[in-house]
């Protein structure tokens, strides 16, 4: 076979875009197919592929594994002595992960150990104040709202989190942050009755995740959008826009978001609250 020499920083933006884009065997692929040139290329490769493997598992809603690629980043960035942004990154990775893992067991502290979300929560304090960019401390900020919203269970805390984070992602013009950002703090608008408000959040969401090419990310928004219509009394219009959203989320392998839409089409309402029944922390 032929090979050719390509810039390393153009290949993984096109890795980065495939992954977004629920292309994850793609992505894997063309990782697959680069040889690297020394072993900090072959870093960022690894790095590549654990974002890769991560969001394919989450998008499947299921663990991570045991031979997941991550842990190879971080023996190799350890081994090379990698500058502080990239230790950063590969922290960030790790808490990611650990909380998609989390995620597998629902939402809410029932039946959850919260003494490891609490070391998630010391984590991403920890990342947030050492972040090296206002970019990266708004994901730490929103890795806290996350966590108090859909581990805890605490509705008060979470939304300070997120408005710290659109704050901060509209400074650096971060789409796929705003989309987050946006996405939860509609969510408790709409807890709060402000329907409007709510609506307008999850719109700018959608749009943000489209202009970030998140394939996911909109259609996780055109479960909200559904919502929001049903709130409105359009339930036929509710309807259509859920089945056409399931058979999209279903074709991408969608896992968590197929089971999203298909609750909400039986009438679950997929914004109410995660459980509060507190949790045995030392389960």
């Amino acid at each position: 076979m032929d090979s050719i020499t390509t810039d390393l920083s153009a290949l993984l933006a096109a890795v980065s875009a495939l992954t977004w884009a629920a292309r994850y065997e793609e992505a894997l692929a063309l990782l697959d197919a680069t040889r690297p040139a020394d072993d900090a290329d072959r870093l960022a490769l690894v790095t590549a592929r654990a974002e890769v493997v991560g969001r394919r598992a989450y998008t499947r809603g299921v663990r991570s594994g045991a031979d997941h690629p991550l842990d190879l980043a971080s023996q190799l960035a350890e081994r090379l002595g990698v500058g502080q942004t990239q230790k950063w990154d590969l922290a960030m990775m790790q808490l990611r992960r650990w909380y998609a893992d989390q995620l597998v067991d629902g939402l809410g502290p029932s039946g959850r150990d919260l003494s490891v979300v609490a070391a998630m929560s010391t984590e991403a304090a920890r990342l947030r104040d050492t972040a090296p960019d206002d970019g990266r401390r708004g994901w730490a900020s929103m890795c806290l709202g996350w966590f108090a919203d859909n581990l805890m269970g605490d509705r008060a805390e979470a939304p300070a989190h997120y408005a710290e984070a659109l704050a901060l992602g509209r400074r650096v013009d971060d789409p796929l942050l705003v989309f987050e950002a946006q996405r939860h703090l509609g969510d408790h608008a709409h807890d709060a009755g402000d329907l409007a408000a709510a609506l307008a959040a999850w719109q700018e969401s959608a749009a943000e995740a489209a202009r970030g090419g998140h394939v996911l990310g909109v259609l996780a928004q055109q479960v909200l959008l559904a919502v929001a219509a049903r709130d409105g009394g359009d339930e036929a219009g509710a309807r259509a826009l859920a089945t056409e959203a399931l058979r999209w989320a279903r074709a991408v392998g969608a896992v968590r978001l197929t089971g999203q839409l298909t609750e909400f089409l039986e009438g679950a309402d997929p914004t109410r609250p995660p459980a509060t029944e507190a949790a045995d922390a030392a389960r």
